[in-house]
């Protein structure tokens, strides 16, 4: 594969990747390290090291996400950046909703599954959107923000087992609507 396919390649699937990325950092790293930076590392490695012949290029590119991951828990674990210790740095930036859709389409997938991954998120932000702003709201405080539900319920004003009963329904309607929708 050419350098300019590839390039082409990683710039068309970032979105996907994000999202691959996302579901595979555990909160700790997720508090210090964002998905963009390792996609941006992914692409340097990608770029100096092309897929083999023969291999799926985006498939290879998740392999190559999932190696950065490791690498990243790695650096950590090695006592190098006290993992336990550090403080988020981060902040969410851009759109939550699409943060929403990238979060839940990295939880809901499987790796094998990543080719298609694009247009799941696709169906996944036309069902989102078909939620009332208060469910999305709901969804977007406790999997986005990561807020616990008895917080998530003192924002929406409602009690905590009605909060935990409401996301518990919004995330299998969701499920279903994206079965629903690969079936169709």
């Amino acid at each position: 594969m050419s350098t300019p396919d590839l390039t082409a390649l990683i710039a068309d699937r970032r979105p996907a990747l994000l999202a691959f990325v996302a579901g595979r950092l555990g909160p700790t790293l997720r508090g210090k390290l964002e998905p963009e930076d390792v996609v941006q590392e992914l692409a340097l490695k990608a770029l100096r090291d092309p897929p083999p012949p023969g291999r799926d290029p985006f498939g290879w590119l998740c392999h190559l996400a999932e190696e950065c991951v490791v690498e990243a828990h790695r650096r950590f674990a090695a006592g190098k950046r006290a993992a336990g210790r550090e403080q988020p740095g981060n902040v969410a930036v851009g759109d939550a909703s699409q943060d929403l859709i990238a979060l839940l389409a990295a939880s809901i997938t499987s790796p094998t599954q990543a080719a298609v991954r694009d247009e799941r998120t696709d169906r996944l932000g036309v069902a989102l959107a078909s939620l009332p702003p208060e469910h999305r709201e709901a969804l977007r405080l406790r999997y986005v923000d990561g807020l616990p539900t008895k917080d998530v319920a003192e924002r929406l004003g409602k009690t905590d087992v009605a909060t935990r009963v409401l996301l518990t329904r919004l995330v299998q309607k969701l499920q279903e609507l994206l079965a629903a929708g690969e079936e169709g």
